[in-house]
């Protein structure tokens, strides 16, 4: 008889589970829902330099993981920011940036609020150029007080982008079409379902230009490059890390270390002083080149990862500052 009680309270509890009625929470990795903890990566004197890794496309949309959430990259490096300001210790910000760029206004989002966090605490700030720190990452970098590049960075591509499908072509083939009932002629600009007219892409060729002569000021103001310098960034080339520091986009080629080193003395701070990161997870044996931020840092095992290239996940209709080729994540 409490054979027979035990498997009908499992079967009961089994169909309320599975109906929603009796959900518990359980929580396999930590996630977005978890608050950031600070860790030590080096040091033991007074005086903090925090490491923000920038990491990836540039966006202000959540990320799509495998049960456990991620915030968007805005949402993540303003968290830090604001942590970062309650505490008096900081006295150096680094950031480590390894990113082709992404949407213009996530990009400005991010360049506007490390200005503004710049303004009220005067705290110092270093940029650590990894791999690739182009476009929309570059234009983040500007509020630096201090720019490395390692010594096989690829920065550059000052510039910007419109991109949006076309399927025009494809609706012939199988026989589709879509009508459009419109207020304006150029209600549905760059529709993918027609060719663009003639007038249209002026229009968007203008909109280009003028978020493209945006990114140029700005650069103009915080770097001050020559007038023939400008000339060969504003054609949206890359440079090498050699290139850059010629051009004047960059102050000095270096190691990771030596911009933690940089930083330090910028702040007034001693040899030892610590260096921290904000993760919502530990890692033993834990240092400057671990990859994880402070998105959700999950170290658990995924049995599944459905996340998909953020070329494909994020990437819509629009404006972007980036480097289309450096996309890999």
């Amino acid at each position: 008889m409490r054979i027979k009680e035990t498997v009908s309270l499992f079967f009961i509890l089994t169909l309320l589970f599975l109906c929603g009625c009796f959900s518990p929470k359980i929580k396999l990795f930590s996630d977005a829902t978890d608050p950031l903890k600070e860790i030590t990566l080096e040091g033991k004197e007074n005086g903090k330099v925090l490491l923000i890794a920038v990491r990836g496309f540039i966006s202000d949309s959540p990320g799509k993981g495998f049960l456990r959430s991620e915030p968007g990259m805005v949402q993540s490096i303003v968290s830090q920011l604001e942590k970062a300001e309650k505490d008096s210790e900081i006295k150096a910000i680094l950031l480590k940036i390894d990113s082709p760029g992404g949407s213009v206004t996530a990009s400005d989002l991010i360049y506007h609020e490390i200005m503004e966090f710049k303004k009220r605490t005067g705290v110092k700030l270093v940029v650590s150029m990894m791999d690739l720190t182009a476009s929309g990452a570059y234009y983040i970098a500007l509020p630096a007080d201090m720019i490395m590049a390692h010594p096989t960075t690829i920065t550059g591509s000052v510039g910007v982008i419109f991109m949006r499908p076309r399927v025009s072509g494809l609706m012939e083939k199988i026989g589709m079409n879509v009508e459009v009932n419109k207020s304006g002629k150029n209600k549905d600009m760059a529709s993918p379902f027609r060719e663009s007219g003639e007038e249209e892409q002026k229009i968007l060729q203008s909109l280009v230009e003028s978020l493209g002569k945006r990114f140029i000021s700005l650069v103009a103001k915080h770097r001050k490059p020559g007038h023939e310098a400008l000339a060969n960034i504003s054609d949206a080339r890359i440079f090498l890390a050699e290139e850059a520091l010629q051009s004047g986009l960059i102050d000095e080629i270096g190691y990771l270390s030596d911009a933690v080193s940089r930083a330090k003395t910028m702040a007034g701070l001693p040899e030892d002083a610590k260096v921290i990161v904000y993760r919502r997870s530990e890692y033993p044996e834990d240092n400057f080149y671990n990859t994880a931020g402070a998105a959700s840092d999950s170290k658990g095992f995924s049995l599944v990862n459905i996340n998909l290239p953020d070329i494909l996940s994020d990437l819509h209709s629009g404006f972007y500052y980036m480097w289309l080729p450096g996309e890999r994540y």
